[in-house]
């Protein structure tokens, strides 16, 4: 079976915000759910002990981290992470830039382009793999602009490394005030970019054909999903809605009515991923995160277990990973007879 690892982030590993666990607790929780390869982190300088040592006693690798970054005041900051991923043993960092620089200037995509070109060169000397991710209050918020620049960085003669999020697609169909922002509804209009993932050239399918997908976050998302109103930012903005139950909340675990069967749309980016993975020879998806966690903009506040909700995810990932496999295994059989 061609591999595919399955971690989860360290932000998730916790069953509500209520109750916060130590690094030793979580390393233990990871290993004793017997579902994840890896824990997803970037520990801060002053934790990385910590990470090592319960990494070490629980035999949980730190396989991939990230941050976010702000251009013009964060790049010792990047370097740093590079460096502690490196330390951890990681194979990539995820790269999140703000979609301003610290003078308040909107970043172009050749602007990007220039970012990705540093980081990639600097990553290639401390020897780990920078992946740059489509998320919003990023430059990527508008997904469109995710292929400009990377046709920009391919030119160039680099490979682009993506880390693909399509919960932060998802959420953004049917919801006006999310189609609103860097003017994603007037190319919608316009054609010019398609997110449902049942479209042909929808954008989340484009980035899978284009191979630019080495890690995948996993946190599910629907169409006009709900606000969180359970929690809100320090300006008094509720919790923009980037993360959906995977289970059937209890009574009382969460803010919205939950219906199953508005998953279809995450649930079908992440087949395509899989197919691809199994059926292309040259696949560059290396692994898939699971990233329910407890920030406002995703589930702060709810009372249902967080990664209760990972670990069933992460199952239902892993079986539709066998049998993609099993039907590219016997494609493969029948093609050659």
């Amino acid at each position: 079976m061609r591999e595919l690892r399955i971690g989860v982030s360290g932000l998730g590993v916790l069953h509500t915000d209520e109750s916060v666990p130590d690094v030793e607790t979580k390393f233990a929780m990871i290993r004793e759910s017997e579902v994840f390869d890896y824990m997803d982190r970037t520990p801060p300088k002053a934790d990385l002990d910590k990470h090592l040592d319960a990494s070490a006693k629980y035999g949980v690798p730190i396989y991939a981290g990230g941050f976010f970054y702000l251009v013009g005041r964060d790049e010792g900051l990047l370097e740093q992470n590079l460096r502690i991923g490196k330390a951890c043993g990681s194979a990539l960092h995820n790269v999140q830039i703000f979609t301003k620089d610290a003078n308040g200037r909107v970043l172009t995509d050749d602007d990007i382009a220039d970012v990705y070109s540093r980081t990639y060169d600097l990553a290639l000397r401390i020897g780990i793999r920078p992946c740059f991710e489509n998320h919003i209050n990023m430059w990527s918020e508008h997904p469109g602009r995710v292929q400009k620049v990377a046709e920009k960085v391919l030119a160039r003669g680099m490979q682009f490394n993506m880390t693909m999020d399509h919960s932060h697609v998802v959420m953004k169909m049917d919801n006006p005030r999310e189609l609103e922002i860097q003017d994603l509804q007037r190319d919608l209009d316009d054609r010019r970019i398609v997110l449902d993932p049942q479209l042909p050239g929808n954008v989340a399918r484009s980035w899978i054909d284009s191979n630019f997908v080495v890690i995948a976050h996993a946190r599910p998302a629907v169409p006009n999903n709900p606000i969180n109103i359970w929690a809100k930012h320090p300006d008094g903005s509720y919790g923009r809605g980037v993360q959906y139950p995977w289970m059937r909340p209890e009574p009382g675990q969460w803010h919205s009515e939950w219906d199953g069967s508005k998953l279809e749309a995450w649930e079908t980016t992440m087949r395509d991923l899989l197919h691809h993975h199994a059926s292309r020879a040259d696949s560059r998806l290396l692994c898939i995160t699971l990233e329910m966690i407890p920030p406002p903009d995703y589930g702060a506040g709810a009372k249902y277990s967080i990664f209760d909700n990972n670990v069933a995810c992460a199952r239902w990932i892993r079986e539709a990973w066998k049998a993609e496999v099993g039907s590219a295994g016997a494609a493969s059989k029948v093609a050659s007879v």
